[in-house]
């Protein structure tokens, strides 16, 4: 190993303040921060040194990057490899992460808010309502770029009913509707297109599903567009069983009449 190292910092869905602590901190330390000004906003270049050699990577293949985690391991410097979201998702990482291996680089990943999430907040939504979606799907539509595997078509996932985030998709709307229909969700399951979201020029708008593909075009929306389906999006009235004074657990007693109701299904 050298003394060099990379670090791969999510730095959320855009607004430079929901980075974590840890990611500006990682930021700030870094000899080299590479970012892509296509993906991420350029307010969290805020946070690295004045000294730092700051690379924009938008125009960058993966060959144009490696220099940099080669002179990171000859020289004992730090790079900051900054992505968009979150680096577990579509980012990239597990290729960067095989070649610092390859050159006796020491690694550390930095979580973010990926946008899916950042998008549930901007509509007030929990995306996991008691008794009607108790999972979120995230995937993306088959025949782009990058060939899904096996399975892993939309409507294969949108058969199960529940939440689902659909990255990378929004430029093929049309197919990306009908395989969701196709899938079984009804025509009337409400969505949301979210375009850049927490970004200054963020867009986010609510229709229909059969409405999805004439939405997402009449608003141009292609690219760094999320869309979120199921029946969470508008369901309410329900209960957990979390904050139920019927339910008990390590640190809380059952209200005895509260867990007879909640035991009958009342609350549920």
């Amino acid at each position: 190993m050298t003394s060099g190292r990379v670090v791969f910092v999510g730095a959320g869905p855009g607004a430079a303040d929901l980075l974590t602590f840890r990611a500006a901190r990682a930021i700030a330390e870094a000899d080299v921060v590479i970012w892509a000004a296509s993906l991420v906003h350029e307010d969290v270049l805020t946070h690295a040194r004045a000294d730092a050699e700051i690379v924009d990577s938008a125009a960058l293949p993966m060959e144009g990057v490696l220099p940099y985690y080669e002179r990171a391991a000859a020289e004992g410097l730090t790079v900051a490899r900054i992505h968009s979201g979150d680096p577990a998702l579509w980012g990239a990482l597990q290729e960067q992460l095989d070649r610092c291996a390859d050159l006796g680089l020491a690694t550390e990943i930095v979580p973010g808010v990926s946008s899916f999430s950042a998008v549930a907040a901007a509509v007030g939504r929990e995306l996991t309502i008691p008794e009607v979606a108790q999972s979120v799907v995230l995937t993306r539509l088959g025949g782009g770029k990058t060939p899904m595997p096996p399975g892993e078509e939309v409507r294969e996932f949108a058969r199960h009913g529940t939440t689902m985030a659909l990255f990378l998709s929004a430029a093929r709307s049309r197919q990306l509707q009908e395989e969701l229909l196709e899938g079984g969700y009804p025509p009337d399951t409400p969505c949301v297109v979210a375009y850049q979201c927490t970004w200054p020029d963020e867009l986010i708008v609510r229709c229909r599903l059969d409405e999805l593909a004439e939405t997402t075009r009449a608003h141009r929306l292609w690219k760094h567009t999320l869309v979120l389906v199921g029946p969470a999006l508008e369901a309410g009235g329900t209960r957990s069983h979390l904050y139920h004074p019927g339910h008990f657990h390590g640190h809380r007693r059952a209200d005895p009449a509260a867990r007879k109701v909640l035991r009958g299904g009342a609350g549920g």
